[in-house]
């Protein structure tokens, strides 16, 4: 069956705001909502970069039946992978069922700020490998012992798990990553907008190739991916929303090295709305939007989440529930 997400976009709005949203998307009937976990955000001017950990707990208590999680969070830097594992464990007591790990491997956004080293790619790969295995092995067992090169445990046990594992999602955008997820993860993350030749020759071909490895098909994983979508019943304000997520059209030239929101935020802001827009999936009819976002169910991803850049997302969450959730359902009902 088709997930429909809902992505809060920690970056954009308040902690506050974001609960407040998060409880509008399960009214809305989206089935999952994930958020972000930067220590900052990518523009300073109206930036938020509030910690996932503890809004999470908010967002459990506050919710009864969308599934939540990170999208994504760092276990290899600012957290040890110990403490990423204990805290989603208690996260997955208090709402069974309900909680997702997401990982990915990092942002210098995140980490250089706090006087961390920001390895090369080499080394963030081997440590991001090495935290999801200490991850895996302390929610299996108990008295865990491991002897890494970067992450070691001696007898470590955490007390409090759920009865329902929580599923380990991870987020690539290179092969060799992207291996790793279909190899140990139970879901993969990627985001929209690339083209579709990066996902259809490059990331799901090694996702199946990952997933063999560990003697299993696509099939087993939840193939999830960020939607990024800008709907609106005026074109031009749908394109003009994009500008707040310019940093998304960068190229890793361009924002290689950059360690500072304030900077990151002038990079953007010099972008045409032609390349801010570029990123996403501008819209004002809702045929043309569902047509456009099915072409990524037809490339074989199960689990969409929406991330659309407007300030109002109360209205954008209304018009959603009203005019694509239903549509994407009908759709998925056609061609079942």
């Amino acid at each position: 069956m088709l997930q429909l997400g809902y992505k809060a976009s920690a970056e954009q709005f308040s902690p506050r705001d974001l609960l407040a949203y998060t409880v509008l998307a399960e009214e809305a009937g989206f089935d999952s909502v994930f958020v972000s976990d930067h220590l900052q955000p990518w523009r300073h001017t109206g930036g938020h970069a509030p910690a996932a950990l503890p809004w999470l707990g908010a967002a459990a208590a506050s919710t009864s039946r969308v599934r939540l999680g990170t999208s994504v969070l760092t276990p290899t830097l600012r957290y040890h992978p110990g403490v990423v594992a204990q805290a989603f464990a208690t996260l997955g007591c208090l709402a069974p069922g309900r909680v997702i790990l997401g990982v990915g491997s990092g942002e210098s956004l995140n980490e250089a700020p706090l006087g961390l080293p920001w390895p090369d790619g080499k080394e963030r790969y081997a440590r991001f490998r090495e935290a999801i295995s200490l991850i895996q092995a302390l929610w299996a067992g108990e008295r865990v012992t491991i002897d890494g090169t970067y992450y070691s445990a001696r007898d470590a046990t955490i007390y409090d798990r759920p009865d329902t594992p929580v599923p380990l999602y991870v987020a690539a955008s290179g092969p060799s990553a992207t291996r790793l997820a279909g190899r140990v993860g139970d879901g993969f993350i990627c985001t929209s907008g690339k083209g579709r030749e990066l996902y259809a020759d490059t990331l799901l071909p090694a996702l199946a190739e990952g997933a063999a490895k560990g003697g299993r098909t696509l099939a087993d994983l939840d193939l999830m991916i960020e939607m990024k979508v800008s709907y609106d019943p005026d074109l031009d304000r749908a394109r003009q929303a994009t500008r707040a997520w310019g940093a998304l059209a960068l190229t890793p030239q361009e924002k290689v090295g950059v360690e500072d929101p304030v900077e990151m935020e002038r990079l953007a802001d010099a972008l045409p709305v032609e390349r801010t827009a570029s990123r996403w999936i501008v819209s004002d009819d809702p045929d043309e939007h569902v047509e456009r976002i099915w072409s990524y169910v037809e490339m074989g991803f199960t689990h969409l989440v929406f991330h659309d850049p407007r300030a109002d997302q109360a209205a954008l969450l209304e018009r959603y529930a009203e005019e694509i959730l239903p549509r994407l359902r009908a759709r998925e009902q056609r061609e079942a």
